[in-house]
């Protein structure tokens, strides 16, 4: 497996230096400096890539070519939109990129409650709070319909919690839910994610769905043309969050998905975080399935909690088995080299890190990507794929 790292471009913290000395020989990178929506210039892209090239190391996963909600519902200016993720495309195929990770995701990019959860090791993680989200989506948003979308458990749990929490709370919940994360695509205002949120409840489940594959019809092609390989990441979390479509949280979705445009183009990112934050979906099934379509890996782990709630684990230590999804990718590309192909390994990124040691109060850190952190699930990662590789098991 190739080890890739995030690079939010030259104003990260984290320099490409730093990148080489974690270990990493590809990066994963987007123009975060071009609008949602507009086209990916070709000069754009090559000269971002020759900043990572001349650094001796490989631009090797776009991510994301970000989408706007126009495209998703297919309303107001969808087809220009289309058309011009289908030039961004095309142009970064012509530079050279050949593995693109997107996402399809409703509204919100992937969401969490708290950004700052310590752990008992006084390390600071991610996390999903469910009485946390109901607590805003029940009292703070006000979103109608918000009370059938949850348990009388939560519903109890959740006026409680919102009792008890101060003015400064509530307002750093809202922040973290509806401000934007790194991979956004921006912010919203309370009015504004309402309307949102309305719009995708009407499409339903099935006409969201429909949405995405007309999108695929239409990008796939191009994506051919310049032997590009798209990979959709999951639902974070997956599953429906303010009563919202979701289409790329289960193994019966990914299935659908690639069946809906039968192409080596239409591939997966598996990201395990993502996916394992449900423990009705076997990882390491999803691997062996999906193994020849799977393009880019986020290795990354949780715990699970009972009403939903999860935090980010240690790489090793969560709900999810590493050790085995890690042997049955390492599989797969054997089967690719076997076979000949060209592409056959296959890049993944320790994702997600924790906050360790000094980083813990330095407020340039984006959530979820300090440099110690994800330095600290590299090499527990990497020793698990070398011990691996030197002892070549069978899939598990």
């Amino acid at each position: 497996m190739q080890e890739t790292w995030r690079w939010f471009g030259p104003k990260d913290s984290i320099s490409l230096e730093k990148i080489i000395q974690a270990g990493a020989t590809g990066i994963v990178s987007s123009l975060h400096h071009i609008p949602t929506g507009e086209t990916w210039p070709l000069d754009e892209i090559t000269a971002h890539k020759k900043i990572i090239n001349d650094a001796n190391l490989e631009w090797s996963v776009i991510e994301s070519i970000p989408m706007h909600n126009d495209i998703k519902t297919r309303s107001g200016n969808f087809q220009r939109y289309i058309d011009n993720f289908k030039a961004s495309v095309f142009n970064a195929g012509t530079a050279g990129i050949k593995v693109i990770c997107y996402n399809f995701m409703p509204v919100v990019d992937w969401t969490r409650t708290n950004l700052m959860y310590r752990l008992p090791n006084e390390s600071h993680a991610l996390r999903f709070e469910m009485t946390d989200f109901a607590a805003y989506d029940i009292f703070m948003l006000q979103r109608a319909g918000a009370l059938e979308s949850y348990s009388k458990k939560i519903l109890r749990k959740s006026e409680t919690r919102f009792a008890d929490m101060t003015n400064e709370e509530k307002i750093l919940l809202e922040k973290n839910i509806i401000a934007g994360l790194p991979g956004g695509e921006g912010s919203y205002t309370r009015d504004s994610i309402r309307a949102a949120i309305n719009q995708f409840i009407e499409l339903g489940t099935e006409g969201f769905r429909s949405n995405l594959f007309a999108f695929l019809r239409e990008v796939i092609p191009v994506a051919e043309s310049v032997g590009v390989r798209m990979c959709i990441h999951p639902d974070d979390p997956p599953f429906s969050l303010f009563g919202l479509p979701r289409v790329v949280s289960t193994a019966n979705d990914a299935r659908k998905i690639l069946n809906s445009v039968p192409s080596e183009s239409n591939g997966l990112t598996l990201c395990a975080g993502s996916y394992g934050a449900r423990s009705d979906n076997n990882l390491i099934a999803m691997a062996k399935e999906f193994g020849p379509r799977i393009y880019f890996v986020h290795l990354r782990n949780v715990t699970r909690e009972d009403d939903g709630s999860f935090f980010e684990a240690e790489h090793l230590n969560g709900d999810n088995d590493m050790v085995g999804l890690i042997n049955a990718l390492l599989c797969e590309e054997r089967r690719r080299a076997g076979a000949g192909e060209i592409n056959s390994c296959i890049p993944m990124r320790p994702d997600h890190g924790h906050l360790l040691g000094d980083e813990i109060n330095d407020p340039s850190v984006k959530p979820g990507y300090s440099y110690a952190g994800r330095m600290k699930g590299l090499a527990e990662l990497r020793g698990v794929i070398h011990t691996l590789e030197k002892l070549k098991l069978s899939a598990i």
